[in-house]
């Protein structure tokens, strides 16, 4: 796979909690060199990074991360907040307890909330693959996809494990039509990137890849 097909289906990301704006800044021009998807970035750098880069790349955050249990009225105000500052996609953590407690109504209903608040922007629903049975992630490959989402995504990258092929393997058996898959945490190499695209990955949440194309001077 060329290596500009792959970038073009990377979320360059940079979550960690001590990211300074200068290090955000610095991922928005690798960004911007690369022709990444998006960089997805913490909430509190939204409207820096939007004014920033002028439209020029789509500007993706995360809500309820990395534990996912604030409340949907939590939820959904970070999400208007980062909508009104500019954010362009949205990568939410489902209610993890009221799934492992089979309270599959109130983990749809948090989901059509943030849907409805992000309404014209792309929503992607992590649900920590690592944390759940296979069973639970098959039932959420419906959930999310009765829930008007556009993407399911395997991790956060801040638990006990990220992406594996067999669990985006099995997001591809299951997931309805309409619903795509972001595998996200671990993603270290550019063989793990094309690995997780030929099973059936359409986006890659990870900060590896293009540190890669840089150091190697691969374009």
């Amino acid at each position: 796979m060329e290596i500009r097909e792959i970038l073009s289906k990377v979320d360059h990301t940079l979550l960690r909690q001590t990211a300074t704006w200068a290090e955000i800044r610095a991922l928005c021009d690798d960004g911007l060199r690369y022709g990444v998807a998006s960089v997805c970035i913490p909430p509190c750098y939204v409207r820096q990074a939007r004014e920033y880069l002028g439209g020029k790349l789509p500007v993706c955050t995360v809500i309820g991360f990395p534990n996912g249990y604030t409340t949907t009225a939590a939820k959904v105000a970070e999400t208007a907040d980062a909508v009104a500052n500019g954010a362009d996609e949205i990568d939410m953590v489902i209610h993890l307890g009221a799934l492992r407690d089979k309270r599959y109504d109130d983990v749809a209903a948090d989901i059509r909330a943030v849907r409805e608040a992000c309404r014209g922007k792309i929503l992607k629903v992590i649900i920590e693959t690592c944390l759940l049975t296979d069973e639970e992630k098959i039932r959420m490959c419906g959930i999310v996809g009765e829930s008007g989402a556009d993407f399911i995504k395997t991790s956060t990258g801040f638990s006990t494990g990220g992406a594996t092929p067999e669990d985006v393997a099995l997001f591809a058996a299951h997931v309805p039509a309409g619903l795509s898959i972001k595998a996200a945490g671990g993603i270290r190499s550019l063989e793990d990137a094309e690995r997780f695209l030929s099973l059936g990955a359409s986006r890659l949440g990870t900060s590896a890849i293009v540190k890669i194309v840089k150091e190697r001077n691969l374009l």
